[in-house]
Protein backbone atom coordinates (compact mmCIF):
# COMPACT_ATOMS: atom_id res chain seq x y z
CA UNK A 1 0.00 0.00 0.00
CA UNK A 2 1.24 3.27 -0.76
CA UNK A 3 0.78 5.87 1.56
CA UNK A 4 -0.36 9.17 -0.12
CA UNK A 5 -3.24 11.44 2.17
CA UNK A 6 -3.30 10.74 5.95
CA UNK A 7 -6.17 12.38 7.83
CA UNK A 8 -6.64 13.78 11.48
CA UNK A 9 -8.60 14.00 13.92
CA UNK A 10 -8.08 16.69 15.11
CA UNK A 11 -5.49 19.06 14.60
CA UNK A 12 -5.32 20.13 18.22
CA UNK A 13 -1.67 20.40 19.88
CA UNK A 14 -0.82 16.76 19.07
CA UNK A 15 -2.50 16.33 16.39
CA UNK A 16 -1.26 19.52 14.38
CA UNK A 17 2.35 18.81 15.24
CA UNK A 18 2.19 15.30 13.99
CA UNK A 19 0.38 16.56 10.43
CA UNK A 20 3.28 19.08 10.40
CA UNK A 21 6.05 15.93 10.07
CA UNK A 22 3.55 14.52 8.50
CA UNK A 23 3.59 17.15 5.94
CA UNK A 24 7.29 18.39 6.08
CA UNK A 25 8.20 14.66 4.86
CA UNK A 26 6.04 15.02 2.02
CA UNK A 27 2.83 13.36 3.15
CA UNK A 28 -0.42 15.35 2.21
CA UNK A 29 -2.38 15.83 5.48
CA UNK A 30 -6.38 16.39 5.65
CA UNK A 31 -8.77 16.92 8.02
CA UNK A 32 -11.98 18.06 8.55
CA UNK A 33 -12.60 21.62 10.92
CA UNK A 34 -16.51 21.68 10.87
CA UNK A 35 -17.60 22.68 14.44
CA UNK A 36 -13.74 22.75 15.77
CA UNK A 37 -12.74 26.00 17.44
CA UNK A 38 -11.00 28.96 15.63
CA UNK A 39 -7.75 27.80 17.43
CA UNK A 40 -7.91 23.92 16.14
CA UNK A 41 -8.70 25.90 12.73
CA UNK A 42 -5.02 28.47 13.48
CA UNK A 43 -3.51 24.89 14.58
CA UNK A 44 -4.04 23.42 11.10
CA UNK A 45 -3.73 26.08 8.56
CA UNK A 46 0.07 26.59 10.25
CA UNK A 47 0.59 22.89 10.17
CA UNK A 48 -0.38 22.61 6.32
CA UNK A 49 -2.90 20.75 7.17
CA UNK A 50 -5.90 20.84 4.31
CA UNK A 51 -9.46 21.19 5.41
CA UNK A 52 -12.19 19.29 3.95
CA UNK A 53 -15.62 19.75 3.73
CA UNK A 54 -16.80 16.42 5.30
CA UNK A 55 -16.04 13.36 6.86
CA UNK A 56 -17.27 11.43 3.93
CA UNK A 57 -14.84 13.76 1.91
CA UNK A 58 -12.13 12.65 3.96
CA UNK A 59 -12.65 9.14 3.98
CA UNK A 60 -12.67 8.78 0.32
CA UNK A 61 -9.39 10.66 0.27
CA UNK A 62 -7.62 9.34 3.09
CA UNK A 63 -5.15 6.40 3.23
CA UNK A 64 -4.66 6.15 7.31
CA UNK A 65 -7.29 7.83 9.46
CA UNK A 66 -5.46 9.35 12.72
CA UNK A 67 -7.63 9.94 15.49
CA UNK A 68 -5.49 12.32 17.74
CA UNK A 69 -7.71 13.27 20.67
CA UNK A 70 -8.67 13.96 24.28
CA UNK A 71 -9.86 10.38 25.61
CA UNK A 72 -13.50 11.15 25.69
CA UNK A 73 -14.02 12.12 22.46
CA UNK A 74 -12.29 8.85 20.91
CA UNK A 75 -15.51 6.38 21.31
CA UNK A 76 -17.78 9.54 19.40
CA UNK A 77 -15.09 9.97 16.76
CA UNK A 78 -15.39 6.28 16.07
CA UNK A 79 -19.07 6.32 15.92
CA UNK A 80 -19.20 8.95 13.37
CA UNK A 81 -16.17 7.36 11.21
CA UNK A 82 -17.97 4.32 11.41
CA UNK A 83 -21.38 5.68 9.94
CA UNK A 84 -18.88 7.35 7.26
CA UNK A 85 -17.79 3.95 6.39
CA UNK A 86 -21.27 2.01 6.44
CA UNK A 87 -22.14 4.60 3.85
CA UNK A 88 -19.08 5.48 1.14
CA UNK A 89 -17.45 2.05 1.72
CA UNK A 90 -14.29 3.92 2.14
CA UNK A 91 -11.33 1.42 2.10
CA UNK A 92 -8.80 3.30 4.89
CA UNK A 93 -7.02 2.28 8.03
CA UNK A 94 -8.67 3.77 11.14
CA UNK A 95 -6.10 4.74 13.52
CA UNK A 96 -6.64 4.88 17.34
CA UNK A 97 -3.78 7.17 18.86
CA UNK A 98 -5.64 8.48 21.93
CA UNK A 99 -5.07 7.74 25.96
CA UNK A 100 -7.61 5.08 26.08
CA UNK A 101 -7.67 1.42 27.81
CA UNK A 102 -7.52 -1.56 26.04
CA UNK A 103 -10.91 -2.07 26.75
CA UNK A 104 -12.13 0.63 24.89
CA UNK A 105 -9.58 0.38 22.21
CA UNK A 106 -11.18 -3.27 21.34
CA UNK A 107 -14.40 -1.61 21.63
CA UNK A 108 -13.65 1.06 19.01
CA UNK A 109 -12.04 -1.57 17.22
CA UNK A 110 -14.93 -3.47 16.48
CA UNK A 111 -17.21 -0.74 15.96
CA UNK A 112 -15.16 0.12 13.27
CA UNK A 113 -14.69 -3.12 11.85
CA UNK A 114 -18.26 -4.05 12.22
CA UNK A 115 -18.98 -1.27 9.61
CA UNK A 116 -16.23 -2.48 7.06
CA UNK A 117 -13.17 -1.07 8.24
CA UNK A 118 -9.43 -1.83 8.88
CA UNK A 119 -8.49 -1.24 12.53
CA UNK A 120 -5.41 -0.29 14.42
CA UNK A 121 -4.39 0.15 18.01
CA UNK A 122 -2.02 3.20 18.75
CA UNK A 123 -0.50 4.98 21.54
CA UNK A 124 1.82 8.00 21.63
CA UNK A 125 4.70 8.30 24.39
CA UNK A 126 6.43 12.24 24.42
CA UNK A 127 5.33 15.67 23.80
CA UNK A 128 4.38 16.68 20.44
CA UNK A 129 6.94 15.55 18.02
CA UNK A 130 8.62 19.15 17.80
CA UNK A 131 12.32 17.53 17.01
CA UNK A 132 13.22 13.83 16.28
CA UNK A 133 13.28 11.85 19.31
CA UNK A 134 10.86 13.01 21.88
CA UNK A 135 7.68 11.00 20.58
CA UNK A 136 7.09 6.97 19.91
CA UNK A 137 4.20 6.10 18.60
CA UNK A 138 3.18 2.70 19.40
CA UNK A 139 0.78 0.17 17.73
CA UNK A 140 -0.13 -2.94 17.77
CA UNK A 141 -2.28 -5.27 15.69
CA UNK A 142 -2.95 -6.76 12.59
CA UNK A 143 -2.31 -3.90 10.63
CA UNK A 144 0.55 -2.57 12.20
CA UNK A 145 2.70 -3.44 8.97
CA UNK A 146 0.43 -0.33 7.41
CA UNK A 147 0.89 1.75 9.98
CA UNK A 148 4.52 1.15 10.38
CA UNK A 149 5.22 2.79 6.67
CA UNK A 150 4.39 6.14 8.48
CA UNK A 151 7.98 5.82 9.91
CA UNK A 152 8.98 6.90 6.55
CA UNK A 153 7.20 10.04 6.90
CA UNK A 154 8.93 11.62 10.11
CA UNK A 155 7.22 9.29 12.78
CA UNK A 156 9.11 7.02 14.83
CA UNK A 157 7.23 4.16 14.67
CA UNK A 158 7.20 0.38 17.78
CA UNK A 159 5.27 -2.42 16.59
CA UNK A 160 4.24 -4.42 19.59
CA UNK A 161 2.77 -7.22 18.25
CA UNK A 162 -0.80 -8.07 16.52
CA UNK A 163 -2.90 -7.71 19.23
CA UNK A 164 -5.22 -5.27 19.65
CA UNK A 165 -4.75 -3.20 22.76
CA UNK A 166 -1.05 -3.88 23.56
CA UNK A 167 -0.23 -0.60 22.34
CA UNK A 168 -3.14 1.35 24.83
CA UNK A 169 -1.82 -0.79 27.07
CA UNK A 170 1.95 0.59 27.18
CA UNK A 171 0.01 4.11 27.72
CA UNK A 172 -1.90 3.78 30.24
CA UNK A 173 1.27 2.16 32.11
CA UNK A 174 3.52 4.77 31.08
CA UNK A 175 1.02 7.51 31.57
CA UNK A 176 -0.42 6.33 35.28
CA UNK A 177 3.90 6.70 36.50
CA UNK A 178 4.12 10.28 34.64
CA UNK A 179 1.18 11.96 35.25
CA UNK A 180 0.55 9.79 38.26
CA UNK A 181 2.99 10.80 40.05
CA UNK A 182 2.90 14.33 38.91
CA UNK A 183 -0.77 14.46 40.48
CA UNK A 184 0.35 12.62 43.46
CA UNK A 185 3.17 15.84 43.53
CA UNK A 186 0.83 18.48 43.04
CA UNK A 187 -1.49 16.67 45.77
CA UNK A 188 1.03 16.83 48.74
CA UNK A 189 2.47 20.32 48.13
CA UNK A 190 -0.77 21.70 47.64
CA UNK A 191 -1.66 20.25 50.93
CA UNK A 192 1.98 21.25 52.49
CA UNK A 193 1.02 24.95 51.74
CA UNK A 194 -2.88 24.49 52.67
CA UNK A 195 -1.04 23.52 56.13
CA UNK A 196 1.43 26.28 56.30
CA UNK A 197 4.61 24.06 56.00
CA UNK A 198 5.60 23.93 51.95
CA UNK A 199 8.44 26.21 52.59
CA UNK A 200 10.20 23.62 55.40
CA UNK A 201 8.99 21.05 53.23
CA UNK A 202 10.57 22.48 50.14
CA UNK A 203 13.77 22.68 52.05
CA UNK A 204 13.96 18.90 53.13
CA UNK A 205 12.63 18.09 49.40
CA UNK A 206 15.76 19.47 48.47
CA UNK A 207 18.27 18.51 50.33
CA UNK A 208 17.01 14.61 50.09
CA UNK A 209 14.93 14.54 47.19
CA UNK A 210 16.47 16.91 45.16
CA UNK A 211 15.75 15.05 41.85
CA UNK A 212 12.02 14.38 42.51
CA UNK A 213 11.25 17.97 43.60
CA UNK A 214 12.92 19.47 40.46
CA UNK A 215 11.27 16.85 38.52
CA UNK A 216 7.51 18.12 39.94
CA UNK A 217 9.18 21.21 39.87
CA UNK A 218 9.74 21.03 35.59
CA UNK A 219 6.36 19.31 35.02
CA UNK A 220 3.65 21.77 36.82
CA UNK A 221 3.43 24.33 34.28
CA UNK A 222 2.54 21.83 31.61
CA UNK A 223 0.21 19.75 33.91
CA UNK A 224 -1.93 22.68 35.12
CA UNK A 225 -2.42 23.56 31.09
CA UNK A 226 -2.80 20.23 30.80
CA UNK A 227 -5.29 19.11 33.43
CA UNK A 228 -8.86 19.11 32.07
CA UNK A 229 -7.57 16.63 29.31
CA UNK A 230 -5.94 14.29 31.61
CA UNK A 231 -9.00 13.64 33.64
CA UNK A 232 -9.90 11.35 30.99
CA UNK A 233 -6.61 9.69 30.57
CA UNK A 234 -6.83 8.94 34.78
CA UNK A 235 -10.31 7.65 34.71
CA UNK A 236 -8.65 5.10 31.61
CA UNK A 237 -6.19 4.25 33.42
CA UNK A 238 -8.72 3.34 36.53
CA UNK A 239 -10.25 0.97 33.85
CA UNK A 240 -7.26 -0.40 33.32
CA UNK A 241 -5.95 -1.55 36.65
CA UNK A 242 -9.62 -2.46 37.53
CA UNK A 243 -9.80 -4.76 34.73
CA UNK A 244 -6.55 -6.75 35.78
CA UNK A 245 -6.97 -6.73 39.21
CA UNK A 246 -6.05 -3.57 40.98
CA UNK A 247 -7.62 -0.92 42.53
CA UNK A 248 -9.05 1.65 40.30
CA UNK A 249 -9.04 4.01 43.22
CA UNK A 250 -5.45 5.68 42.95
CA UNK A 251 -6.33 7.09 39.10
CA UNK A 252 -10.21 7.92 40.48
CA UNK A 253 -8.24 9.97 42.95
CA UNK A 254 -5.62 11.54 40.40
CA UNK A 255 -8.91 12.02 37.80
CA UNK A 256 -10.31 14.42 41.02
CA UNK A 257 -7.21 16.02 41.69
CA UNK A 258 -6.65 16.93 37.65
CA UNK A 259 -10.31 17.99 37.45
CA UNK A 260 -10.15 20.13 40.49
CA UNK A 261 -6.85 21.82 39.09
CA UNK A 262 -8.97 22.45 36.13
CA UNK A 263 -11.62 24.76 37.50
CA UNK A 264 -9.01 27.18 37.99
CA UNK A 265 -7.09 29.70 35.64
CA UNK A 266 -4.33 27.42 35.66
CA UNK A 267 -5.66 25.62 33.24
CA UNK A 268 -6.74 28.33 30.87
CA UNK A 269 -3.57 29.16 29.38
CA UNK A 270 -2.30 27.56 26.22
CA UNK A 271 1.18 26.59 24.05
CA UNK A 272 0.53 29.85 22.43
CA UNK A 273 0.70 32.01 25.49
CA UNK A 274 3.86 34.08 25.52
CA UNK A 275 3.38 35.36 28.86
CA UNK A 276 5.82 34.03 31.77
CA UNK A 277 4.09 30.87 33.33
CA UNK A 278 3.31 31.42 37.48
CA UNK A 279 6.05 29.68 39.13
CA UNK A 280 5.45 26.61 41.55
CA UNK A 281 4.91 28.53 44.79
CA UNK A 282 2.14 30.90 42.65
CA UNK A 283 0.49 27.77 41.63
CA UNK A 284 0.54 26.05 45.02
CA UNK A 285 -0.78 29.39 46.89
CA UNK A 286 -3.64 29.23 44.03
CA UNK A 287 -4.72 26.22 44.73
CA UNK A 288 -4.62 26.39 48.43
CA UNK A 289 -7.01 29.51 48.17
CA UNK A 290 -9.23 27.25 46.00
CA UNK A 291 -9.13 24.69 48.69
CA UNK A 292 -9.97 26.81 51.58
CA UNK A 293 -12.79 28.20 49.61
CA UNK A 294 -14.38 24.85 49.00
CA UNK A 295 -13.38 23.43 52.24
CA UNK A 296 -17.19 22.92 53.06
CA UNK A 297 -17.96 21.13 49.98
CA UNK A 298 -15.53 18.85 49.08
Amino acid sequence: MSLKTVAILSPGDMGHTVGHVLVSHGLRVVTCLKDRSERTKNLANSAGIEDVPTYETLAREADIVLSILVPAQAKEAARIIAGVISQTKADFLYADCNAIAPETTREIGDMITAAGGRYVDASIIGPPPTKEGINRFYVSGSEADTFKQLGRFGLDVIVLGDQIGMASAIKMCYGALNKGVAALGIEILTAAEALGVYQALQKELKLSQSDLFSRLERQFASMSMKSRRFVGEMEEIAKTLGRVGLTPRIFDGAADLYQFVGTTELADRTPEDASPPPGLTQMLSLLAGRLSKNAGTR
